[in-house]
């Protein structure tokens, strides 16, 4: 009793306690997913990486705070993890952002090694303090199963409101960096709370963990991160072209996504856009007007095209992002329409709202260097496509990937299965073969003429036997087998 506390903390403390500390590790994990985003991805690996990473602090700050619980003075212990575990917390940022542009195409296991140096020390600490709150409330081995089964109950509960609250509530309301510093500060101050109330925290220790605290904090909004803007599915940032003073381009999580000339809406800066836009040029020669369906925004630079070059037309835009959208809005000059309809939602959902042979063209442009939703990869997400197109309407996709193109290969196999023509416009090596990047692939019903598809040195355009050649005996893919970002090789 000396220490100022009594033998076991009140119960609404306890659960308190466990219940805080629990929250904060979910929240950290999730958190950590839209932090390393930029530099690694979004893809099922990187995720796997965090969860695992998570998991393995979790577990050891268990084992190791049982341990610690049994042999040290419990009261004191709870304060230093508390405080501990919101200083490493603060941490977070700093070495995510510091580390992050080292891992660029450096593969899973860069993911991986920047998760464990961030996440692991934060989520084991913090989770020490479920069994050292347990070890200080466990007097009565008559009553130790409802001890400890209120106390994991109540930090499941924590676990499940730090991950619904970051997810719906902390994440659109603040940036990532903020929101780190927040948790951090938060259980600092909570470790100092316990530790004056205790009476077991030094002035020179409690003015150290202010000092220290203040410090960490400031490196981590002043670290640089990589974006100007977040949403919720990316990190957002317009550079400008210093070659041309109408020129922009939109990045998504650190890669170039959109080139926009806000003088010229006619210029397709990008290979991949010209590669679009010469088919649909050919198929559909002159300037009449077209109904299409542009499966993601970013730069709204193929939509403005067609308005372009084929006034009255109709371009619908699925677009994902809503702070895309705002963004384009604000800085590339996007004007939404009676002639180009924005709807924001998942072109999964949002694509069944499109009424049946509506549309002359629908255009996939929904993958970015690091982000691939494979749920728009699926033999099921082509029969929506086709049932939206005309009998003879063109389905042009732009997809990334690399050698030895396996993703390529599968959604390839994936269109050829429904469609009866398909074409594939890729980049040449030097030894003549696909080298890949971005490829864009044409499928349609109506036959595709031989001026179909763009030809140069260093790009071509595969007639179908060579697509199918190329295909090999790859599997489609369907919404119950899509390995999407197994297949799929970065640059």
């Amino acid at each position: 009793m000396s220490d100022g506390l009594p033998r076991a903390l009140p119960q609404p403390l306890a659960a308190a306690l466990v219940f805080l500390a629990a929250g904060a590790v979910l929240m950290l994990e999730i958190l950590a997913v839209r932090l390393l985003a930029p530099y690694v991805g979004l893809t099922l690996e990187t995720t796997t990486s965090i969860i695992g990473a998570a998991l393995a602090g979790i577990a050891a700050g268990a084992a190791v705070g049982g341990y610690l619980a049994d042999r040290t003075n419990t009261r004191l212990l709870i304060v230093g993890l508390f405080i501990l575990g919101g200083l490493l917390s603060l941490l977070t940022v700093p070495i995510v952002h510091g580390l992050g542009p080292g891992a660029r195409g450096q593969g899973d296991g860069a993911a991986l090694g920047i998760t464990v140096i961030a996440l692991v020390p934060a989520a084991a600490v913090l989770s020490a303090v479920s069994p050292a709150v347990a070890h200080l409330q466990l007097h009565d081995l008559t009553v130790s199963g409802t001890v400890v089964g209120r106390l994991s109950a109540w930090a499941t509960a924590g676990a499940l409101v730090g991950t619904f609250g970051t997810g719906f509530v902390l994440i659109p309301a603040m940036p990532v960096n903020t929101a780190v510093l927040l948790i951090g500060v938060v259980l600092v101050l909570v470790g100092v709370g316990l530790g004056v109330s205790a009476r077991v925290l030094p002035a020179a220790v409690l003015g150290g963990t202010i000092l220290a605290a203040g410090g960490l904090g400031a490196l981590a909004q002043a670290s640089e991160a990589p974006c100007v803007r977040e949403s919720e599915y990316h990190c957002l940032k317009i550079e400008k072209d210093p070659t041309q003073t109408s020129g922009y381009e939109l990045l998504l999580d650190g890669t170039h996504n959109s080139y926009v000339d806000l003088r010229d809406p006619t210029r397709l800066e990008y290979d991949y856009g010209r590669w679009i836009a010469q088919p649909i040029n050919t198929m559909f020669p002159g300037r009449e007007p077209l109904d299409a369906v542009f499966v993601g925004g970013g730069g709204f630079t193929l939509p403005r095209w067609l308005l372009a070059t084929r006034p009255g037309s109709h371009a619908e835009v699925l677009e994902v992002d809503e702070e895309i959208v705002e963004l384009s809005e604000e800085r590339l000059g996007l004007r939404p329409s009676a002639d180009l309809e924005v709807t924001v939602g998942d072109a999964r959902m949002t694509l069944r709202d499109v009424p049946s042979e509506s549309a002359d063209l629908v255009v996939g442009d929904a993958f970015s260097g690091y982000t691939v939703p494979w749920h728009l990869t699926t033999a099921e997400w082509v029969e929506e496509v086709q049932r939206v197109l005309k009998p003879d309407g063109l389905y042009a996709l732009n997809l990334i990937d690399f050698q030895p193109l396996d993703f390529v290969k599968a959604e390839t196999a994936t269109l050829l299965d429904a469609f009866e023509h398909v074409r594939l416009t890729t980049f040449l090596g030097e030894d003549g073969e696909p080298y890949g990047g971005n490829l864009v692939v044409l499928a349609s019903d109506r036959p595709l003429g031989r001026k179909v598809g763009a030809s140069s040195t260093v790009a071509t355009t595969y007639s179908q036997p060579e697509v199918e050649e190329l295909v090999g005996d790859a599997e489609p893919l369907r919404d119950d087998y899509a390995p999407v970002d197994q297949l799929r090789t970065e640059g």
